[in-house]
């Protein structure tokens, strides 16, 4: 029983969450937010966290989400960022920086406006 809870826990440590770029889109609308992370399902669950709480970062995001509902908008997988064949890599923020910037510009040649900052 322990050397299969001992396997179990190695297995798991093992594992490697999706990385890569998301969108949070309004349904009815041209308008979404871009997100990268080297976690997405860690990301996301904690987005709509502070989207549901009130406490997201991006006001004019937090607003539209008050305003018209969580059903009404989507979480979408854009793309994923594969892991690097060196073990030994663990930052990517270069890379989802680069992939952001790539999906930016295929989005705005959509005619997609994006929810900005405020700085």
């Amino acid at each position: 029983m322990k050397e299969r809870r001992k396997e179990l826990i190695a297995q798991y440590n093992q594992m490697k969450p999706d990385m890569g770029i998301y969108r949070i889109r309004l349904k009815d609308g041209s308008k979404c937010f871009l997100e990268t992370s080297q976690n997405l399902k860690g990301k996301i669950n904690s987005t709509k966290f502070k989207l549901n709480a009130g406490n997201h970062p991006n006001q004019e995001l937090q607003r539209d989400w008050k305003q018209h509902g969580p059903d009404r908008f989507a979480f979408e997988v854009l793309e994923l960022l594969p892991y690097d064949k060196d073990e030994s890599k663990t930052d990517y923020s270069e890379e989802l920086a680069i992939l952001k910037h790539i999906w930016e510009e295929k989005l705005l040649a959509q005619q997609v406006e994006f929810y900005q900052k405020k700085i």
